[in-house]
């Protein structure tokens, strides 16, 4: 069996993203977190006569409640710590002793987990594009790929932050997290492709966003251990820091007796099931603070009763404060990806190499599969590597009968087919947008998402010249020596891409003809997705409070008009260090010490 032949029966290994019934492996690793982080507690644990809580019940309240312990959330209650008692909520459990989180070559697995405990929520855009969510300590962090790159200063202008503060923050993320990748032969590739496709000049090694081609930092270290937000409550103040995990928040608790409804605490429920309420301290600068993410903030502000009211009222939930951009203005960089088959196995790396065009598109690359021992007898899904012959059986014809009978032929399949890595187009700053929706009142449950990919005609245009683009560099010269690709026209290739590519988009006769049909039939998510809360419509320029209410802001991409840089997760970070910075210094005075 060819290269060719055998994608047409394998799906290759960056599009492990979600799939349907698995059973994923299960792993931890030995390590003394409780002792390094002994403020992390189960939910449960609020109710009852512990020491860590007492003196809080003791007060009645905290200075800060944060909702949501991702990449932003970990960062702003390290903070804030320093001088405030803070309450951190997080839905998920921790990061540090899962193999699957933990670990580069365990990559794949966490993402084809369907279970209710795993790190990631697997959700479908209506648009019918698979897409996660993260459910883990770390957020995003714990499950993306790990490419660590700061915004433009444009961007850091566009938003309103002052560029000081900015560049103090970065650096308090990476001396912590942050490293410089490996960068084997598939990167340095990649990196040449670049170059020779004209994305000029070739910047090295760097954090900043330049427009070229360059390598970017990490959070996977040498020994591929993943580094992720949650690392960063290690600096934090443990006397005055509370982090529950597996605490699913319900809806924020409102005080509207007054001018304007004011936020007085939460709502949240326990791994066990218990309902418990936590409440702010009665000062005027108490504040309920939301970092659950673009998903995660407006649907918690329209669980709360604010939103559209209209849209509330059908599902009676009462109405705080009627609010119809909430959820608007949601938007996904779409992505196009390029397979090259490769001539023998290749090492395992994520995004490392990155070129930043004029064009309004971003070019990536990842490549191999990784096969650890924890993985290597695992069903891994519908989407992972080991795809098996359901890639080319439609969805809803996906049976566990079909799924039990590739699992078992799985073990004799020769490690070639796995062989390949991919070419990634992604749209800088798509202007096609959509909504989000509550589906339930059920905050586990996912809202109802669309981001209408595609819609805008300049976006389109984009996405044909980066496809073009990202074929220039897999065919380059460069690629000779690790793949096949040299063989294949560029219809072959074309086709290859579009099998390796799996949605719920219907597919069709011309994908490989028009590459604008390509572009629409192939699209998949980079899970770059931002919105729902956005700066002068839910939330104020400076300080992202919720217009309309008091002591409630949101600090999370969901303010965000577009995703920061060439890849999100290196500024929403340094936005919660940045947050906590600020208020720290509004309550304290500008001199005051962080």
């Amino acid at each position: 069996m060819g290269y060719v032949g055998a994608l047409r029966l394998f799906l290759p290994p960056l599009l492990c993203f979600i799939i349907f019934f698995s059973s994923p492996c299960q792993g931890s690793s030995v390590y003394d977190w409780e002792s390094r982080y002994p403020f992390i507690k189960r939910a449960s644990t609020f109710s009852a006569s512990s020491s860590s809580f007492s003196a809080y019940r003791a007060e009645g309240a905290f200075d800060y409640i944060i909702v949501g312990g991702g990449t932003a959330g970990c960062p702003l209650a390290s903070t804030l710590s320093q001088k405030f008692n803070v309450l951190l909520l997080e839905r998920g459990g921790v990061p540090f002793t899962n193999v699957n989180v933990s670990f580069l070559e365990n990559f794949h697995i966490t993402l084809a987990d369907l279970s209710e405990t795993s790190a990631s929520q697997f959700f479908s855009s209506t648009d019918g594009v698979l897409n996660s969510r993260a459910r883990i300590l770390g957020g995003g962090s714990s499950i993306n790929a790990g490419f660590y790159s700061r915004a433009s200063r444009s961007f850091i202008r566009n938003v309103g932050w002052d560029e000081k503060l900015v560049n103090e923050s970065y650096p308090w993320i990476e001396k912590q997290i942050v490293h410089r990748p490996d960068f084997p032969p598939w990167q340095r590739a990649v990196r040449d492709s670049l170059l020779d496709a004209g994305i000029t000049p070739y910047n090295g090694f760097t954090y900043d966003h330049i427009y070229g081609t360059k390598v970017g930092g990490t959070i996977f270290d040498r020994f591929g251990r993943r580094h992720t937000a949650a690392e960063l409550l290690a600096t934090a103040n443990p006397r005055k820091l509370s982090v529950l995990i597996y605490a699913t928040v319900q809806k924020i608790i409102f005080d509207t007796s007054g001018n304007r409804p004011k936020a007085l605490g939460v709502i949240f429920k326990d791994e066990k099931g218990k309902l418990h309420q936590a409440f702010l301290k009665k000062e005027p600068q108490s504040e309920v603070i939301l970092s659950s993410g673009a998903i995660g903030s407006p649907q918690m502000l329209l669980l709360s009763g604010i939103g559209p009211k209209a849209d509330l009222e059908k599902l009676n939930i009462s109405v705080v404060l009627d609010n119809e951009h909430v959820g608007k203005g949601m938007s996904d960089n779409p992505m196009n990806t390029i397979f090259v088959p490769t001539i023998k196995p290749i090492k395992q790396s994520l995004i490392q190499t990155v070129g930043i065009t004029k064009l309004g598109v971003y070019v990536e690359a990842s490549c191999g599969y990784g096969q650890s021992q924890d993985s290597i007898h695992c069903h891994h899904g519908i989407m992972s590597a080991e795809i098996g012959q359901l890639s080319t059986i439609p969805p809803k014809q996906r049976t566990k009968e079909m799924i039990a009978e590739y699992v078992r032929n799985k073990r004799n399949l020769p490690k070639e087919v796995f062989h390949g890595g991919f070419i990634l187009e992604k749209l800088a700053n798509p202007l096609s947008t959509g909504d989000l929706r509550l589906n339930t009142t059920n905050p586990s449950d996912n809202p109802l998402v669309t981001f209408n990919y595609f819609s805008h005609p300049q976006d389109l245009k984009r996405c044909v010249d980066g496809v073009r683009l990202a074929m220039r560099v897999a065919q380059s010269k460069y690629f000779r020596e690790l793949s096949t690709v040299s063989e294949e026209t560029r219809e072959e290739l074309l086709n290859i891409s579009v099998k390796a590519s799996v949605n719920l988009i219907p597919r069709n006769p011309n994908d490989t003809e028009s590459l604008e049909q390509f572009c629409r039939d192939t699209v998949i998510t980079i899970w770059h997705y931002h919105g729902g809360c956005h700066v002068g419509k839910v939330v104020d320029p400076v300080e992202r409070k919720v217009l309309g209410v008091e002591r409630l802001r949101v600090v999370d991409g969901s303010t965000f008009s577009e995703s920061p840089g060439t890849n999100p997760q290196a500024t929403v970070m340094m936005m919660g260090r940045y947050m906590g910075s600020k208020i720290l210094r509004k309550r304290l005075g500008a001199g005051a010490e962080v």
